[in-house]
């Protein structure tokens, strides 16, 4: 494959480390306080995911942190929270491990195909209309889709069976900086299924060097995030940007600012 680049949007890469960086994204947020994180970095050693079961001050700790954080829209932490009929109900307690992630995922990529009876907006109102489109018969010949072949079309198909045996990627992205690809790695700030801070520790991991400092980019005068740049000496070049106001997914919540950051970094142009 003639690779150049690649670019990915908020992106699960070490499931243990995007888990530990959910404190810590809390407290940034003003979700939890500062005393809730303090105790739980003390007790806890940071480290959230394989606690000891022995361990009950940290333990208490993150049945603080889970009461303060369970309610939240995991996946854009302004907007409402909403699990219907539809949704398993979340578990009391938050296990900080990568089934939670899962079921979150999952919880958010199903959809109901009628509105909820509710005077809450949610964001999953507007999937109905996906669902709509996508099997339309009309629509599905325009794209080219076999007749016969999709008996009903769905936002997120869990039938596939396959196994899940890759916690972390970190190592092929280790690997790629060998290749010199253009680069472009972007988080919305208010997702907390794959927070920022954790995309931001793992990139430091690789021990690159940074070419330009964290700074603010625009759309049409107005801040739209903030990013920095690496590069290495094969020409590799990775480029980091925040959304600002954005979600899980970002480009969903801000297309206009996500379409300016991905056309300049497609032109070779500073965000």
């Amino acid at each position: 494959m003639n690779l150049k680049g690649y670019l990915l949007g908020n992106p699960l890469t070490d499931s243990t480390e995007n888990q530990n960086s959910v404190p810590h994204f809390a407290y940034l947020n003003a979700l939890i306080s500062h005393e809730i994180y303090e105790s739980a970095k003390r007790n806890c050693q940071g480290e959230y995911v394989n606690v000891d079961p022995s361990n009950g001050l940290c333990i208490a700790d993150l049945e603080n942190i889970t009461e303060c954080i369970s309610r939240v829209n995991h996946a854009q932490i302004y907007e409402p929270s909403c699990r219907g009929p539809f949704i398993s109900p979340r578990r009391k307690l938050f296990n900080w491990n990568r089934s939670i992630i899962e079921e979150d995922s999952l919880d958010f990529l199903s959809s109901p195909t009628q509105p909820a009876a509710s005077g809450t907006w949610c964001r999953f109102h507007n999937y109905v209309y996906s669902y709509i489109w996508a099997n339309d018969k009309t629509v599905q010949r325009a794209i080219g889709v076999q007749e016969g072949t999709v008996k009903y079309w769905v936002r997120c198909n869990q039938s596939l069976s396959y196994t899940k045996d890759v916690s972390s990627s970190l190592a092929y992205h280790r690997n790629l900086i060998k290749k010199g690809y253009q680069v472009l790695i972007y988080s919305g700030d208010v997702d907390m299924k794959v927070p920022y801070v954790a995309t931001e520790a793992w990139i430091k991991s690789l021990n690159l060097t940074i070419e330009t400092g964290w700074q603010p980019w625009f759309v049409e005068g107005q801040v739209a995030g903030y990013w920095y740049r690496y590069k290495e000496k094969n020409n590799y070049h990775l480029t980091f940007a925040t959304v600002k106001g954005a979600g899980h997914t970002a480009p969903e919540y801000k297309p206009k600012e996500c379409l300016g950051m991905i056309d300049r970094w497609f032109a070779c142009h500073p965000l």
